[in-house]
């Protein structure tokens, strides 16, 4: 951004500032002074109005202060999610300190969570739940392929920074991100709403809530479809290479990249005294997928994935004495299809002798007239059962017991036009006609379960006023690698009504993913069955002080140390590349987080974050993830009924991997802007805005092949309606 650009940036939060705090109102009140009279007989103490504490589960399994959860937390809530005008989860999430989400390099860029510099191609370091279930594709050990969740039927998103695996076991790693969705309460009627803006991108939804007989229900169904930014062109691809070497002009490139995507979201809860059913549904196709499979741009990509899940609940606060229990059965299907075309029409390449690309050992060379085309699908069910107890017998004391069992089936099929049991190197020509290797020793992976049982303590002891240390474990097992224990520590000081220490100490897991373990009869990429799950040692220390009630600061600092990362490694002699234990990895930093009212009309907050993270035996930084971030956000109510909000974001310090000889990836700043106008004919709402307000040059890394990085959208303009009734 140049300095002209951010002289206009610091303008427009001026200008939402200054006015509005020149006109200048007291802390309290004489409504506040008064509504806390007739509730309490006496006017608002300091404590009163530090400790509007916002509550969240995730840190410890139970309901708990923000500001005393035994982890750095973060909680969302909806009205936060309307303010930015965000569209889809990661639009939220990247306005938490330490997170970063790019495109990923090696999976047709789908959203990577990059949590403290930790992250890989996949980004199956970051636990994801809906409503406390896990909605891990075991396949990629990560969400499904182009995960992205629209926004308009969550209530609140909670989001903790470091290991929770001593509660939730496996993926918990760098993080934790638990998504709660709306129940018919909070809805209180009917909502219906639509979005329009650049790109051809439209989104409409309809949610519903409301008590019948006793019954809490709501239902929520959410659409997003955009045809993608023409203008995010790359120069060159892996097929540019091909053509240099085999003397073809199959590429695509220069030519954009293919960001073409349609999303529905179903939800649906009903619950009545004890009992809470829940169901959740997420459907999505891709046309297109940026680069592929392969960093190759082609025209026939397309992905399509399903994913129905289920849950049901019993809470009985009345058990037993001083008990109380939590009974939940869950049901996941997922079904992933996908048509890949690998490489486009026209490519010509070296096959070795197992039908596979293979410049090492070619048996001969082959035309694809058609392409490179790869047919696999997969589909998953999972079936999971859960029992908690929660005792509060013993003064100063609340114990949680939690035990459970995981089933996972995985099937898989498969067709495609290369590979074991189609070529074997002496063909001159290859069509697009697939052969259907299912059931077959060719297939990329056999049938697959896996069997998780799993046991976990906790105990929150207040062993002194305003003490409190939390000390938990977890023992997992699963039938395809063994055992895993996971302890957790934390000391938690609330020194003053406005200031409170923590001291924290967590270890976490991350199981082999079944790709990482199973994967064959790839050109690329191969599995390894002696695999063992990573682990992580994190150490956290936070300072939360608010020395008024329009002032709230935060600061955290961590330290980890990782053993066991599972890279890709180059197999020897050989083309395709195997998955090791190859890499360990320490890295630390610091994150600073504030949020300030200077008046009851403007809302300013904001945070830095910073993060080293290095491998262990080179010492070399890890690649693409940030190592400062900074964010900024202004929410002003400049005229009755009338909301603007600025966001300002600035990703910087980014270093490419060793052997990588391009210039370092720049760093960018980012701006987006809306405006709202609410109780517009009583039940309307009118929301415009703009995204990359500056129409900045945005770059994410890629590999090599794509040399100058992936650009991202460019200015955007939208604009949202919606009506409750």
């Amino acid at each position: 951004m140049t300095t002209t650009k951010r002289v206009l940036t610091v303008l427009l939060f001026l200008s939402f500032s200054i006015p509005a705090i020149a006109s200048g109102t007291p802390d309290t009140t004489s409504e506040d002074i008064q509504a806390f009279e007739e509730m309490f007989g006496k006017g608002p103490q300091q404590e009163d109005l530090l400790h509007a504490d916002r509550l969240m589960l995730t840190a410890t399994g139970s309901k708990k202060p923000v500001r005393l959860a035994p982890s750095v937390a973060s909680v969302i809530t909806s009205e936060d999610i309307e303010k930015i005008g965000a569209t889809t989860l990661g639009d939220v999430l990247e306005t938490i300190p330490g997170i970063h989400i790019g495109p990923s390099n090696k999976n047709q860029m789908s959203p990577i969570f990059s949590i403290r510099g930790i992250h890989s191609s996949l980004a199956p370091h970051v636990l994801f739940m809906i409503n406390g279930i896990p909605i891990t594709d075991v396949y990629t050990g990560s969400r499904v392929h182009g995960f992205r969740m629209p926004v308009v039927m969550i209530s609140r998103i909670e989001v903790v920074r470091g290991p929770v695996s001593a509660v939730f076991g496996a993926d918990s790693f760098a993080g934790t991100i638990n998504i709660i969705t709306k129940d018919g309460q909070e809805i209180a009627g009917t909502q219906v709403g639509g979005q329009y803006g650049s790109f051809d991108t439209s989104g409409f939804w309809l949610q519903h809530g409301e008590k019948y007989r006793g019954w809490d229900v709501a239902i929520g169904l959410e659409w997003i479809n955009t045809k993608g930014d023409d203008d995010r062109i790359i120069d060159s691809d892996l097929q540019t290479s091909l053509d240099a070497g085999m003397d073809t002009n199959a590429s695509l490139a220069p030519g954009p990249l293919n960001t073409e995507y349609e999303i529905c979201n179903g939800n649906f809860s009903i619950s009545k005294n004890d009992w809470t059913f829940k169901m959740w549904s997420w459907l999505r196709d891709d046309k297109g997928m940026a680069d592929g499979v392969t960093q190759t741009l082609a025209p026939d990509n397309q992905i399509t994935s399903r994913i129905f899940s289920g849950d049901l609940t019993y809470h009985n606060d009345t058990f037993l004495q001083d008990t109380a229990i939590d009974t939940r059965l869950h049901y996941r299907y997922q079904k992933t299809e996908t048509y890949f075309h690998l490489l486009p029409q026209g490519a010509v390449v070296p096959i070795g002798a197992d039908g596979n690309i293979d410049f090492v050992n070619p048996a001969g060379v082959t035309a694809f007239p058609d392409g490179v085309i790869g047919n696999p699908a997969d589909q998953d069910d999972y079936y999971g059962f859960e029992q908690t107890f929660y005792y509060e017998g013993i003064k100063h004391n609340k114990f949680r017991l939690a035990m459970g069992y995981t089933y996972i089936d995985v099937t898989t099929s498969e067709s495609k036009n290369f590979g074991p049991g189609v070529l074997d190197g002496s063909q001159a020509i290859s069509d697009g006609t697939l052969t259907n290797v299912t059931g077959t020793e060719f297939i990329f992976m056999g049938d697959k379960t896996r069997h998780l049982t799993f046991i976990s303590l906790q105990d929150e002891f207040a062993f002194a006023r305003g003490w409190e240390l939390t000390a938990g474990i977890r023992y997992d097992h699963y039938s395809d690698f063994g055992d895993t224990v996971n302890p957790r520590l934390a000391l938690v000081w609330e020194a003053r009504y406005d200031l409170t220490t923590k001291l924290m100490y967590g270890s976490a897991f991350r199981p082999p993913s079944f790709a990482e373990l199973y994967a064959k009869n790839n050109p690329s990429n191969l599995g390894n069955e002696a695999l063992d799950p990573e682990a992580t040692d994190t150490y956290e220390l936070t300072i939360n002080y608010q020395p008024t009630n329009r002032l709230h600061t935060i600061l955290s600092l961590f330290y980890y140390e990782i053993e066991g990362l599972i890279e890709l490694v180059q197999d020897q002699g050989q083309t395709t590349l195997t998955a090791q234990n190859i890499r360990d990895q320490k890295g630390y930093g610091g994150e600073l987080e504030f949020h300030w009212e200077p008046i009851d009309s403007l809302e300013i907050k904001g945070n830095v974050a910073y993060q080293r993270a290095k491998d262990r035996a080179t010492k070399a930084l890890i690649a693409d993830a940030p190592n400062l971030q900074f964010y900024l956000e202004s929410n002003l109510q400049f005229l009755p009924h009338w909301y603007a909000n600025c966001q300002y974001f600035w990703i910087g310090k980014r270093h490419r991997a060793n052997g990588d000889t391009r210039e370092e990836i720049d760093d960018y700043d980012l701006v987006n802007f809306n405006i709202k106008r609410k109780n517009l004919f009583k039940n309307w709402e009118l929301t415009t805005g703009v995204k990359n307000l500056f129409n900045e040059d945005i770059r994410e890394p890629s590999q090599a092949v794509i040399p100058n990085d992936y650009p991202m959208e460019g200015r955007s303009i939208w604009a949202e309606v919606r009506c409750h009734f």
